[in-house]
C-alpha cells in the first residue's frame, strides 16, 4: 500500500514540476534554472524527511557490482547540490558548468539511495531529476536503472521491467543514429537477472547472468560455479531457448551440459567427452569446473547400483489389467532377461497389503517399481514410513496428492500439465501476441488448458483466452464465436437486408488471433482442425495451430484408412516412443509392433513408461547426487527435481505432406 501511495504522490509532484519547468522556459532560463534545481532539492528533502526507509532483502548474487560511489552518503550529496544551487553567477558558461555539476550530484544521490536500500527516496529523486530534460543519454540511462532497481525492490515488477525496456531501447536508438551512447552495463544485467528470477523466468535470468559475467572483470570461480548450478536445473527445451538468444559463451556451456547430462552417470564416458570438450573450448570460463566434475562423478558408474531382487507392483488382473500388462511388457523389454537380476511381479488387484512386507522380506527385495494406479500409490506411501521392507529405492508410476516422497522414493510424472507448460514457455518465445486456447470441455482438457494459460501468463506477462467446446454442433458454434465469424456473418446479413440485391461477401475471421493452442483428443482434433482452416478468411494470414500429445494418434496414423491431409500444419508435443525421431528406439519399436500389433496410444505410453522406469533404477542415485544428469528415455528427456519428481521434456512433431515428422522449435 505504501508503494502505491508513493507512486501516486510521485505522479502528482511530477505533474506540478512539469508546469514549473514549462513556466521556466517562458522566463529567462539562464537565471531561472538554478532556482528550479534549488526548489527541486528543497522539495525533495522536505517530502522525504518523514518517509520511512523501505528495505527489501536482495536476491543473493555472486556477481561483483560495478564500481560504486564512496566517501559520502546520499543526503550529503544532496546537501552539496543544494549548496551549489545557491551560488549565483551571471556568466553563461559558468551557469552551464554549474547546472551540469548539480545534475550529476542529483543522479549520484539517487544511485546512493539505492545502495543504502532507501528505494522510495531513490525512486522519487530519479523521477524528479528525469523531468529536468536530460540532454546527455548516459544520464537518462543511469536514471532509468535507478528507477528499475528501486521499483523491483518495491515489488513493482512490471514497472521495473518497463524501465529496463526503456534503457535497452535508449541504447538501441543511440546506436542506430551513431550518437554517443551508453552501453548495456553490468548493473543493467544484474537488475534484469534479479527481476527475471523474481518473475520465475529462469531462461531470461540465466541469459542476463551470462551477459553480466562477460562484463565482470573481477569474476571468480564462485561465479562460474553459480552459473553451472543455473544450467544444470534447465530442461533441454529451455536450453534451446537460451541458445536462440545467443548470450556470451553459450555454445561451450550448452555442449558441456549435454555431455554431463548424457554421460554423467559413468565416469569413464564422461572423462572421454570432457577431454573432447576441452580441446574444442580451451579458453572457456567453464574449464575450471572440469576437474571438480570428474571428482564428483568418480563413483557415478552403473556398477555401483546393485540390482538383485526387484519387486514390480502392477494391476495384472481386473479392470486395469491391460494397463498393467503394457507396463509389465515395457519393464521386461528393458530387463532383457538379465540372469543376474530377479524380477518379482505382484498383482495389486489381488494383493493383501498386510502380507506385502513379508513377501518383500522373503525375496530380499532391494528395489521397487510401482504401483501404477493412484489409489495403490496412496496405500503404499501410507504404509512406507512404518514398514522397513518398503524403504528401498522406489520408482512410483503415479503421483500422490496426499503424501510427500521420502528420499529413497521417486515418482515418474506423466501429468499432461507438464507438456502444456513446456508448450506455453516455448511458444511464448515465438513472438505470438494474441493466442487463444480451444479446449474440449472435459476435466483432463481443462487441466491442460489452465496449465498452458498459467505458464503463458508467467512467460509472456499477458493473459490468454480459453474457449471451451463440446462435441457435435456446439463445437462449430464455439469455434465460430472464438474466431468472430458469427459477427462477420451477421454484418453481411444486415448489409444484405438493407440492399435490394444480394451482395457477394466472404465472412472474415477476427484479425487479432495469431496462434491457436488446441486441447482435445485425436478424434476431436481431426474434426476441429479442418474446421479451423475453412473458417480462416482467404484475406487473412494462416493461423498456426499447436496441440498437446493427445491430439496426435500414432495408432490412427499407422492403421487408419483416412488421409492426414486435413491435419496439415498441426504441430504438437509428443514422447519419443510415438514419434519418428533419433531418440526413438527403432529396434524396440519394430519388435513391439510385431509382438503387440495395433496397441492403442494410451497403452503405448504406459509401455514406454514401464521401459523407462526400469532403466531409471540404475541411474537415480547418480541423478540425485549430480542434478545435471538426465535420462534420455522413450517418454522424454527425464529430469529428477528437488521434490523427487521425475519430469519429462518432450519432442515436437508436425503433420506435413501426409505424414508426421519431428520439428525443432527454436
Amino acid at each position: 500500500m505504501h508503494g502505491f501511495l508513493l507512486l501516486k504522490q510521485t505522479n502528482f509532484q511530477a505533474y506540478h514540476f512539469k508546469k514549473l519547468t514549462m513556466y521556466a522556459r517562458l522566463i529567462q532560463p539562464r537565471t531561472f534554472m538554478p532556482l528550479v534545481i534549488l526548489l527541486l532539492i528543497t522539495l525533495f528533502i522536505s517530502a522525504c524527511s518523514n518517509q520511512p526507509v523501505v528495505k527489501k532483502e536482495k536476491t543473493p548474487t555472486n556477481t561483483i557490482q560495478e564500481k560504486e560511489q564512496v566517501g559520502r552518503s546520499a543526503q550529503q550529496t544532496l546537501a552539496l547540490a543544494q549548496q551549489l544551487a545557491k551560488e549565483k553567477t551571471n556568466e553563461p558558461n559558468a551557469q552551464v558548468t554549474q547546472l551540469a555539476k548539480i545534475n550529476e550530484l542529483l543522479i549520484e544521490a539517487s544511485e546512493l539511495f539505492v545502495q543504502e536500500e532507501n528505494y522510495t527516496k531513490a525512486l522519487w529523486l530519479a523521477n524528479e531529476t528525469s523531468l529536468t530534460h536530460q540532454a546527455i543519454l548516459q544520464n537518462n540511462y543511469r536514471l532509468l536503472l535507478v528507477k528499475a532497481e528501486s521499483l523491483q525492490a518495491l515489488n513493482f515488477n512490471q514497472h521495473a521491467s518497463n524501465q529496463l525496456k526503456l534503457a535497452r531501447e535508449l541504447v538501441e536508438y543511440a546506436l542506430n543514429y551513431n550518437e554517443a551512447a551508453p552501453k548495456l552495463t553490468l548493473k543493467y544485467y544484474d537488475i534484469s537477472a534479479q527481476l527475471f528470477t523474481t518473475l520465475n523466468k529462469p531462461v531470461d535470468a540465466l541469459n542476463a547472468k551470462l551477459h553480466a559475467f562477460a562484463l565482470n572483470e573481477l569474476a571468480t570461480s564462485d561465479d562460474v560455479q553459480a552459473l553451472w548450478q543455473q544450467f544444470e536445473s534447465l530442461t533441454p527445451w529451455q536450453i534451446s531457448q537460451l541458445l536462440s538468444s545467443n548470450p556470451p559463451y553459450i555454445q561451450g556451456w550448452s555442449k558441456l551440459l549435454y555431455y554431463c547430462q548424457k554421460y554423467g552417470e559413468n565416469n569413464n564416458q564422461l572423462a572421454r567427452y570432457l577431454k573432447t570438450w576441452q580441446r574444442s573450448y580451451p579458453s572457456h570460463p567453464a574449464s575450471i569446473i572440469i576437474e571438480p566434475l570428474l571428482a564428483d562423478n568418480l563413483f557415478n558408474t552403473t556398477a555401483d547400483v546393485t540390482l538383485q531382487n526387484v519387486a514390480v507392483l502392477l494391476p495384472l488382473s481386473g479392470a486395469q489389467k491391460n494397463a498393467g500388462l503394457a507396463a509389465q511388457q515395457g519393464i521386461l523389454a528393458a530387463y532383457q532377461n538379465n540372469s543376474n537380476i530377479n524380477i518379482h511381479f505382484i498383482d495389486t488387484n489381488t494383493l493383501n497389503w498386510d502380507e506385502l512386507a513379508s513377501t518383500f522380506s522373503t525375496h530380499n527385495i532391494d528395489h521397487i517399481v510401482g504401483p501404477l494406479l493412484k489409489s495403490n500409490v496412496e496405500q503404499f506411501l501410507a504404509l512406507s514410513p512404518n514398514t522397513i521392507e518398503f524403504q528401498v529405492p522406489t520408482v512410483l508410476l503415479n503421483l500422490s496428492s496426499k503424501y510427500a516422497l521420502a528420499d529413497y522414493q521417486s515418482a515418474l510424472s506423466m501429468r499432461p500439465e507438464d507438456e502444456a507448460e513446456q508448450a506455453a514457455q516455448t511458444l511464448s518465445q515465438q513472438q505470438y501476441q494474441k493466442p487463444i486456447i480451444l479446449s474440449h470441455n472435459d476435466n483432463v482438457s481443462k487441466r491442460i488448458a489452465l496449465a498452458f494459460s498459467k505458464q503463458w501468463q508467467i512467460s509472456s506477462g499477458s493473459s490468454v483466452d480459453i474457449v471451451y467446446f463440446e462435441e457435435g454442433k456446439q463445437m462449430q458454434v464455439s469455434l465460430k464465436e472464438s474466431l468472430d465469424v458469427n459477427a462477420s456473418q451477421s454484418r453481411i446479413k444486415h448489409l444484405n437486408d438493407r440492399l435490394q440485391n444480394t451482395i457477394k461477401s466472404e465472412a472474415r475471421n477476427r484479425r487479432d488471433i495469431d496462434m491457436i493452442y488446441l486441447v482435445g483428443s485425436a478424434a476431436q482434433t481431426r474434426l476441429i482442425k479442418p474446421y479451423i482452416d475453412v473458417n480462416i478468411s482467404p484475406f487473412a494470414d494462416i493461423i498456426p495451430v499447436y496441440a498437446s500429445s493427445r491430439s496426435h494418434s500414432n495408432f490412427h496414423d499407422k492403421y487408419g484408412n483416412s488421409s492426414t491431409n486435413d491435419l496439415a500444419g498441426l504441430t504438437f508435443t509428443q514422447i519419443p516412443w510415438l514419434l519418428d525421431s533419433p531418440q526413438q528406439n527403432k529396434a524396440l519399436t519394430q519388435l513391439s509392433d510385431q509382438l503387440w500389433p495395433k496397441r492403442t496410444d494410451s497403452l503405448s505410453r504406459i509401455f514406454a513408461m514401464g521401459y523407462d522406469s526400469y532403466q531409471l533404477l540404475n541411474k537415480l542415485s547418480s541423478m540425485k547426487k549430480s542434478p545435471y544428469i538426465r535420462h534420455f528415455g522413450q517418454t522424454g528427456v527425464l529430469k529428477l527435481n528437488e521434490n523427487n519428481l521425475i519430469t519429462r521434456s518432450l519432442l515436437w512433431g508436425q503433420y506435413k505432406n501426409d505424414k508426421v515428422m519431428q520439428v525443432v522449435m527454436d
